[in-house]
């Protein structure tokens, strides 16, 4: 058992942070919020650099209790910050093999080196490489002290697209293969969205919600840690082709959607996941003519939820898949939207989570 147990309060703003949680292992687990929300102090909590007063417990550890505290160095956490924090004085190849000395691992630099494509970079010092290169050393050092649990605080905040796009399909590959628990600070839901297998979604130093992505993401109670990124769904399509007049299809278990074509276009087959805000679906009762929407799916009700004195959360099965619309509480009344009843979901906006 190597499940992640955090129970404590530490001093952050005017209330502070309050966590309880356990969080199951292996996988990639977000910690989603505001500016401000407490997302890097927690990190600093599991790593050993801050006493917390409380309980942080993991695989069976206790590493702080109150009286007991495990410091950093036997925690076996490694951590990759928002900036790379490389060695100046050492090339790429020396800091990698300084992380790999420690963990008794020589003979895995080089072929770390060649699996995240820096074998080019080995002879360069970081005062010479990218922000995404340079991040890039950072993970693989990170990754040559064998860690038992990773810690990511914000590592793509700084970099620009295209760096972003290079570093985000090797995070999505630690995820997969590794068998390494991760856990990754991000306000960005487009991270969040691609990443994670789990989301905690944290404002003013609470817990709004928690569990699989997709079900925090369409969770109303997360809309304080969400701010303008309104929650909506979480879906997975299967990449189709393109279409005329730079179109592309998107298959769905009983249907398809169509968008934009896609930049740099995926893999024939290839998986996406897509964000479909609450406010970006639009419901009718009869199959509506005479409009621009691309996106017209057959749907039905399957609950509603009273989110404030105006509006209602409206939960929705189309093409196989679950969707939600915000509406107000006079168009429901209007509509007589019940749970079971028929109508179409018209899809104004699609959210694609690529970078």
């Amino acid at each position: 058992m190597t499940d992640l147990h955090l129970a404590f309060r530490l001093p952050h703003g005017p209330r502070g942070i309050e966590i309880d949680l356990t969080l199951p292992d292996p996988g990639l687990t977000a910690i989603f919020g505001p500016s401000g929300a407490g997302k890097s102090s927690i990190l600093r909590a599991v790593a050993g650099f801050e006493r917390t007063g409380g309980l942080i417990r993991y695989s069976g550890e206790t590493w702080e209790d109150g009286r007991a505290f495990t410091p950093p160095h036997r925690r076996r956490v490694g951590m990759v910050f928002q900036a790379p924090r490389l060695f100046d004085h050492l090339d790429v190849e020396g800091n990698l093999t300084y992380a790999a000395r420690r963990a008794g691992c020589l003979n895995e630099v080089r072929p770390m080196a060649d699996k995240f494509g820096l074998t080019p970079l080995l002879a360069r010092k970081p005062a010479t490489l990218s922000g995404g290169e340079a991040q890039r050393v950072a993970l693989v050092r990170t990754l040559l002290s064998r860690p038992r649990l990773l810690l990511m605080d914000e590592p793509l905040s700084a970099l620009d697209t295209a760096s972003r796009a290079a570093i985000l399909p090797l995070i999505e590959q630690l995820r997969d293969e590794a068998q390494l628990p991760i856990l990754y600070v991000s306000h960005s839901l487009a991270e969040v969205a691609r990443l994670a297998t789990r989301t905690i979604a944290l404002a003013e130093g609470r817990v709004q919600a928690q569990g699989p992505t997709a079900g925090v993401l369409s969770d109303p109670r997360a809309a304080r840690a969400f701010g303008a990124e309104e929650p909506g769904s979480l879906i997975e399509a299967r990449y189709a082709g393109t279409e005329p007049q730079g179109l592309c299809r998107l298959s769905l278990p009983e249907g398809q959607l169509i968008l934009p074509a896609l930049q740099p276009e995926p893999a024939p087959g290839e998986m996406l996941r897509l964000v479909i805000r609450a406010r970006d679906v639009m419901v009718a009762t009869i199959p509506p003519l005479g409009l621009s929407a691309l996106n017209i799916l057959p749907a039905r009700v399957t609950a509603l939820t009273d989110l404030d004195a105006a509006s209602v959360d409206v939960q929705l099965t189309a093409a196989g898949t679950a969707l939600r619309a915000r509406l107000t509480r006079r168009s429901v009344e209007t509509l007589k939207l019940a749970p079971g009843a028929p109508c179409h979901a018209i899809v104004k906006s699609v959210a694609l989570a690529r970078d």
